[in-house]
């Protein structure tokens, strides 16, 4: 709407003046004309006279009608290129011959407050010292040539200005007004210099160095010989400095002004390759024409002439030379970019501040080099944080839905169990269905202690005692040919850890050192005290100073390959062929060991060897301390009860292998779909309940909410919360309900039983 009012509102797009003055005298003419014609008719009724008049009338028609159509494409013609213009991201002007303004896009409109109907030359003023001239100049230019362009020196800056004949009177003004930013991002001082060594322009960097009130780069000698150390005038007085021309544009140059510390200063002199700053030079197609000293320790050996920039770094969101080539022809594209260098024996990550420079009319590029290594790994330790918490979201959900599965599948094989005896020729089959949902609630364990939401029993270890307790089951698994070597520290403290699945990292890790030696070999457990005075920070973590228990898992074996070594902690991340492992090993290891509040590191020497370092804080508790652990309780022992259990869960097969089975063992159960169904239940006051024995995750209301209003009518109810998830529903601290347990699913019929029994008795 703004760009159709600009045009119409012209004063030049109305009507051609020439247009206007012709209708007048045709119309004039013909009035003067039309009372001898009348006065004539009654005398001389000539018809060749009427026709000579009816065609002075159509031609002059003709002629208005020709103009306006000629102004009508004409202002089509000016939308079309307004369209095009508003893309623009420079000032960008569409003006006719004599110099009044037809369209300014909203680059114009902000920078210089061009609009429609004004004149080019007068808001020009503030950025061009003659403007009149100069649009003079280039507009000819633009006549002869069709377009034309030209850097304009300015007080400020050096300006490019682009100029394009679109035909019919009208002119395409382009204004780079980017260009005298060019050097804001770069790090280093630079300066754009004038006749007589006026300032014209300082990015940041200078005028940190050099002050705003400086007018002159005065140098002790007027000679500056390339690569010369000059005494440059400063505001704190006169410095020694290296400076270098990077570019030229007719009487104005970008020069690098770096100072020198004292022990760099010689009377020699300084080259390009002692700039105290990584940076080269390059070619639009990536040909590295120089490098100075600290470039080339950054990045490596290199030939300049012969070595192509993507040969050493690549980029990380898209092609490097496709960015090289669009800074090159000022395309607009991002002055600075993260690279990753192609080094073996290390992995470096620079970020490269890209400058177009014009020097002897050739087109070179200036690559500023900074390290950003370390902002590159803290960037992925992040990004793998997220990943890490996503896939455990998943994990954990995951494993919910399957362990409510598999709670149905074995609780109804174990009721068939109970009517087959191992006469029955169905009874094979029935222990194979209840073998293999065993192995999958294994699988679905391991999911869920990557997502560190299992349910830990922890208690306080001597790593001797459990690694003596493992150490058969250990050589069973490594086999005849790999030999197992145990060392311990004489005085090893205890730690605090759950210890079933202390010995799943221990069996995990032994057995991927035993597959990392198929011809066979050693592998050496080794544990130690260590005491750490410094915070020890490596591979993204940090571990905090005090006394820790560390186990070695060595093996002789062929090793892990660099560029792998960071993500054998990922889960479904495998090097073996299908159908040889899940992936879960190891991420199954790190989850267990950072819930247990411990580290695991990886060290590997492809070809020779690997070794898995656990670090495990040291328990301020003695063994003593802690009341024993009852035995368990073996499923063949689950005894008769009785007694009213209220049953809550929201899946309807569980619900009903949960209901046979306890009413196996004697008790009476009333069952509930929901919480608010088993509220409705409980309103029935005579109503007595010995237990209730709730799913925790439920839709509507979860089990601890409802439990909790229960019990304020009940208070002396025991309680059995259910979950497929451990944790997840109570999160650290519990439910905090009084006189409750809790039953991990999935569980067998002689686990639910017993888990009731113990309540009620």
């Amino acid at each position: 709407m703004t760009e159709t009012t600009e045009v119409s509102s012209n004063p030049s797009l109305q009507k051609t003046p020439s247009s206007i003055r012709l209708f007048s005298l045709i119309v004039i003419g013909s009035l003067l004309c039309l009372p001898s014609v009348v006065s004539l008719l009654p005398q001389i009724w000539h018809t060749g006279l009427m026709v000579a008049g009816v065609s002075f009338l159509a031609t002059a028609f003709l002629v208005v009608l020709r103009g306006k159509i000629s102004d009508y494409f004409g202002q089509q013609a000016i939308k079309t290129m307004a369209v095009f213009a508003e893309q623009d991201l420079f000032p960008c002007v569409i003006a006719n011959a004599q110099g009044d303004i037809l369209h300014a896009n909203a680059e114009a409109r902000g920078q210089f407050q061009a609009s429609a109907g004004g004149r080019l030359e007068r808001c020009l003023r503030t950025m061009f010292a003659n403007p009149s001239a100069t649009l003079l100049r280039l507009q000819s230019k633009a006549e002869i040539y069709g377009r034309t362009r030209e850097d304009i020196v300015t007080v400020a800056s050096t300006i490019p200005v682009s100029v394009f004949d679109v035909g019919n009177g009208r002119f395409c003004w382009r204004f780079h007004l980017d260009s005298p930013g060019q050097w804001d991002e770069v790090s280093v001082p630079v300066v754009t210099e004038g006749r007589n060594g006026t300032l014209l322009r300082m990015n940041a960097a200078a005028v940190q160095l050099l002050g705003r009130e400086i007018p002159h780069l005065m140098f002790q000698n007027e000679e500056k010989a390339e690569g010369d150390i000059l005494q440059v005038q400063t505001e704190s007085g006169t410095v020694s400095a290296a400076v270098k021309e990077l570019s030229r544009s007719g009487t104005a140059r970008d020069l690098i002004v770096l100072p020198l510390a004292e022990n760099e200063q010689t009377s020699s002199g300084a080259s390009f390759a002692e700039l105290p700053v990584p940076i080269m030079c390059l070619s639009p197609d990536g040909s590295i024409l120089e490098a100075n000293r600290l470039a080339v320790k950054l990045i490596g050996e290199i030939e300049p002439g012969r070595t192509n920039v993507d040969q050493i770094m690549q980029g990380l969101g898209h092609p490097l030379l496709e960015w090289l080539g669009r800074t090159a022809a000022q395309e607009p594209a991002m002055r600075s970019e993260f690279l990753r260098l192609t080094r073996r024996d290390k992995e470096i990550f620079v970020q490269v501040t890209l400058s177009r420079v014009v020097s002897n009319d050739q087109i070179h590029l200036i690559a500023v080099l900074n390290d950003a290594t370390e902002l590159k790994t803290l960037e992925a330790q992040f990004v793998q944080g997220q990943k890490m918490q996503a896939v455990g979201q998943l994990a954990g959900g995951v494993a919910h839905d399957f362990n409510n599965l598999l709670t149905a599948i074995s609780g109804h094989c174990d009721l068939l169990l109970l009517r087959h005896d191992q006469s029955d020729p169905d009874y094979g089959d029935l222990v194979q269905i209840n073998q293999n949902a065993n192995r999958a609630a294994a699988l679905v364990g391991q999911l869920l202690a990557f997502s560190r939401k299992q349910n830990l029993q922890p208690e306080v270890l001597d790593l001797r005692d459990t690694i003596s307790d493992l150490i058969h089951l250990l050589n069973r698994l490594v086999g005849e040919k790999v030999r197992l070597i145990l060392s311990h520290d004489p005085v090893l403290k205890p730690v605090r850890a759950d210890k079933r699945q202390l010995e799943q990292v221990l069996m995990n890790l032994v057995v991927n050192a035993r597959d990392a030696m198929p011809d066979g070999g050693e592998v050496r457990i080794e544990t130690e005290v260590v005491v750490l005075s410094e915070p020890l920070r490596r591979d993204r973590a940090t571990v905090q100073p005090g006394e820790y228990v560390t186990v070695k898992v060595i093996d002789s074996g062929t090793g892990i390959p660099s560029d792998k070594l960071q993500k054998v902690f990922e889960p479904f991340y495998t090097t073996k062929r299908t159908g040889e492992g899940t992936g879960l090993g190891l991420s199954t290891v790190y989850g267990i060991v950072k819930q247990t509040g411990g580290f695991i590191f990886v060290d590997s020497l492809q070809g020779h060897r690997t070794e898995f370092i656990v670090y495990l804080p040291v328990s301020s508790l003695s063994q003593q301390a802690l009341p024993e652990a009852e035995p368990a309780t073996h499923p063949q022992n689950a005894r008769q009860g009785e007694g009213v259990v209220l049953l809550v869960e929201d899946e309807a097969p569980v619900r009903a292998f949960a209901t046979r089975a306890l009413r196996l063992k004697g008790y009476t159960v009333l069952e509930a779909g929901s919480a608010e169904e088993a509220l409705r239940l409980l309103e029935d006051r005579a109503l007595n309940v010995d237990a209730f024995v709730t799913d925790v995750v439920m839709p509507g209301m979860d089990g601890p909410t409802w439990v909790r209003k229960a019990m304020e009518t009940r208070p002396d109810v025991r309680v059995i919360f259910m979950s497929g998830y451990t944790e997840g529903a109570f999160g650290d601290s519990g439910p905090e309900i009084a006189n409750s347990a809790f039953l991990p699913k999935p569980f067998s019929l002689n686990q639910l039983t017993e888990a009731v029994f113990q309540q009620l008795n």
